[in-house]
């Protein structure tokens, strides 16, 4: 799979550039007080969540379908790590005989091939949960200016199937990261994870942004669903 494969080859790079996708999980983390001493990661990438945990675990797996990412994570014997795909109808198979007592997942379930299955199968292990999910109003700008759609799904999409599946509070939030020049922006986004393996513009379109893009820097909306 050609995205997963990319993930893999830029997974040391991913962790110097992925500072939106920090401080999506510190909010995160944030919302959590309750401890959970058994958490399962969804899209765990490098450990971005892991590396933040601040108590004690007795037990932590995470799920991600790019094996150089899972190769760059925490590993101890309290840490399971399963190189699996959420969009794989059986990914949940190995993990539903399981107890946890929060599923966490920060970056990663906008690229869900049918976002409304993916819920409803982590909504099936009946386990309390906190998801972040970027929207469309992600790289809005940058879209807007190559006259393409986006590749995500919008705010209202988004916070529709998840209350549909959970109940719980939605937070929405916006961040913005600034660049010294476009070329170095691009250069972020193939590197960062949140474009990777969506070859969508191509280099005429990217020349012309070049030129044109009134910005100095790109602009996110994340979804976050937090339950008590």
């Amino acid at each position: 799979m050609k995205i997963q494969r990319e993930f893999s080859q830029n997974a040391r790079a991913y962790d110097e550039v992925n500072v939106i996708q920090k401080k999506v999980a510190q909010r995160l983390l944030e919302r959590i007080t309750d401890a959970p001493e058994r958490m399962l990661d969804i899209g765990c990438g490098n450990g971005t969540i892991f590396k933040r945990i601040d108590w004690q675990l007795k037990h932590f797996v995470g799920m991600d379908f790019a094996e150089g990412m899972l190769a760059l994570h925490p590993q101890a014997p309290h840490i399971t790590l399963l190189q699996k795909d959420f969009n794989d109808p059986d990914a949940f198979d190995n993990v539903a005989g399981l107890h946890f007592d929060r599923i966490v997942s920060a970056s990663a379930l906008q690229w869900a091939k049918d976002l409304n299955a993916t819920l409803a199968a982590i909504a099936a292990l009946n386990t309390p949960v906190s998801l972040a999910i970027f929207t469309s109003n992600t790289f809005k700008t940058l879209y807007e200016t190559a006259e393409l759609p986006p590749i995500l799904r919008d705010r209202e999409e988004v916070t529709t199937l998840l209350e549909k599946h959970f109940d719980g509070e939605l937070e929405i939030l916006h961040y913005t990261l600034a660049f010294d020049s476009v070329r170095e922006m691009f250069r972020y986004m193939k590197k960062s994870g949140v474009g990777a393996g969506r070859n969508v513009l191509r280099y005429k379109e990217m020349k012309r942004i070049m030129q044109t893009y009134p910005h100095d820097h790109l602009e996110y909306e994340i979804v976050l669903l937090h339950q008590q």
